[in-house]
């Protein structure tokens, strides 16, 4: 399955820690990210990591990969403190994973969820998409 990860600033260093956890899941699957965050996963968790442009741009390139549905899935670490930052971006993100029955998580706790689904085969279904 194709897994795009994504953190805010102040949830990188979680996101590298939720990869950490969940190296052996992760490693069975292509993953992307944007490039800090990319940078930040490869470096931490030791995951091959397909990494977009930093920032905006590479926010804006897996918005682009889950429109064509090359994305099974979304993990998004938001900081729920942060006021509107892209706010459209990403409401288009979720927009296009609605639109596409792309599953994403904005927290690590939703991303456990579809983490843990993965790994007992829940997922598959996104194998016939």
């Amino acid at each position: 399955m194709n897994i795009a990860l994504i953190a805010q600033d102040h949830r990188k260093e979680l996101m590298a820690e939720f990869c950490i956890a969940y190296s052996g899941i992760l490693g069975q699957h292509k993953l992307y990210a944007t490039g800090t965050t990319g940078a930040i996963v490869r470096d931490a968790a030791g995951l091959n990591v397909e990494r977009f442009a930093p920032g905006l741009l590479g926010f804006q390139q897996i918005i682009a990969k889950a429109a064509y549905n090359e994305l099974d899935m979304v993990l998004f670490f938001r900081d729920g403190t942060l006021g509107p930052d892209h706010s459209k971006d990403t409401e288009q993100l979720f927009r296009t994973c609605d639109s596409n029955l792309i599953p994403y998580a904005t927290s690590i706790a939703t991303a456990e969820l579809l983490i843990k689904g993965l790994e007992r085969g829940d997922l598959d279904w996104r194998l016939l998409v």
